[in-house]
């Protein structure tokens, strides 16, 4: 899910749910352009994709909001980017919230999200390059636990070692 939060005394958040999104683009051998706009054009979202030799990613995103009954326009755009970056055999996947600010007053948060601009057989997504949150998410707590574990073991190690160094009373012969 994609939603949009205006930045200000208050959020206003608006789902791009995909039952009600209209879908349009338009593709070449290294370029790639979605649209992602709602059946009322209160909001819509531009991705343009970029292909190298390794990688796809996205250089520019543009995203516009038009409430009613608030009749003003917010919009915004980030370019020159290297966002949503996974390896041209890959699909991008991102469970993790990534909170974008396209502008001063508009601000999008995306969610789960999954994409592929390149290569798709049969509509279907190719293998997933994890995003860095996701990532972090699961080896943050592997890799205290694993410290965690490591220290435990030194104060075990070091207790038992100076417990046999030191035994009490005389030696036999």
């Amino acid at each position: 899910g994609i939603k949009y939060i205006r930045a200000a005394s208050t959020n206003w958040y608006f789902s791009l749910d995909p039952s009600r999104v209209m879908l349009s683009g338009e593709c070449s051998k290294d370029e790639a352009l979605l649209s992602l706009m709602l059946l009322d054009n209160s909001a819509h979202l531009e991705f343009t994709f970029r292909k190298d030799e390794d990688n796809f990613y996205v250089t520019k995103l543009a995203a516009g909001l038009f409430p009613l009954p608030v009749y003003k326009t917010y919009s915004g755009f980030l370019s020159n980017q290297t966002l949503f970056k996974a390896a041209n055999d890959k699909s991008f996947k991102c469970t993790s919230e990534s909170l974008l600010s396209v502008s001063s007053e508009l601000r999008i948060k995306l969610v789960r999200l999954q994409m592929q601009a390149f290569g798709v057989p049969d509509g279907q997504f190719r293998e997933e390059d994890e995003c860095w949150a996701d990532f972090n998410h699961r080896a943050v707590p592997i890799i205290i636990g694993s410290i965690a574990t490591g220290v435990l073991l030194g104060i075990v190690l070091s207790f038992l070692i100076i417990r046999d160094r030191h035994t009490p009373g005389y030696e036999r012969l």
